[in-house]
Formats: C-alpha cells, structure tokens, sequence
C-alpha cells in the first residue's frame, strides 16, 4: 500500500511558476515496488489526462502540452516527486494528481496507475 500526498498548488497569473509537491508513504516493500511516479491533470468536465512521468532510472516522459515548460523531479532520499511548472498559461488550471505505477514502465496513460493522491488545485488566471 502506497499513500500520496500532494500539496503546493495555489493560484498564479499566466506566465508565472509554480511547484507541485508529492510526498510519498509506504512500507519499504511498498517503495521498492514503485517502477513509475506520474503527475496527471484535470479539469472540469475534461479527462485526466497525463502531464509527465519519471521512472526509477530517472527517465522522464512529458505531454505535449508540458513540454519546454514544466519539470518532473524526484528526491529519492525524501520520497517526493516534484513538478516545477513554468510560463504557466490559463488552460494549465486544473487538479493535479500524483500517481504511482508497480507494473512495468511508464506511460501517460492514467489507468496503468495504482495508487492515486487527492490532488492539489491550480488556478493560472489571464
């Protein structure tokens, strides 16, 4: 069993930065098990969708839309993922979720992942 805890989300004009936070709890078996850590998005009346996905190796995955601006860290020794946004723009407002994945490689594709947090909103006004 793995616990998230997201926090960090706030409210920023267009252009400005942002940190996103996740802490994560487990047993040591239940770390170990984690091949993939993602954070994910979404918005009202939209689908969550994937924004960018860090494995054990280090190697990182990024939407589209996250590319250039936003990214994925991860400190081992703290057991927290990061997403560091920047040149933020209004249709980054959404939830943001960390997610975890046991099974085998990373993907953007929310439903490969177990274990969810309870989101941390972001607000990016015009």
């Amino acid at each position: 069993q793995v616990q998230l805890v997201e926090s960090g989300g706030g409210s920023v004009q267009a252009g400005g930065s942002l940190r996103v936070s996740c802490a994560t709890f487990g047993s040591p078996y239940s770390i170990y098990s984690i091949n993939c850590m993602g954070w994910f998005r979404q918005a009202p009346g939209k689908q969550r969708e994937g924004v960018a996905t860090i494995s054990t190796d280090g190697s990182t995955m990024y939407a589209d839309s996250a590319k250039g601006r936003f990214t994925i860290s991860q400190d081992n020794a703290k057991n927290t993922l990061y997403l560091q946004m920047n040149s933020l723009k209004p249709e980054d407002t959404a939830m943001y979720y960390c997610a975890v994945r046991t099974g085998y490689g990373c993907s953007l594709w929310a439903p490969d992942y177990n274990y969810w947090g309870q989101g941390t909103q972001v607000t990016v006004s015009s």
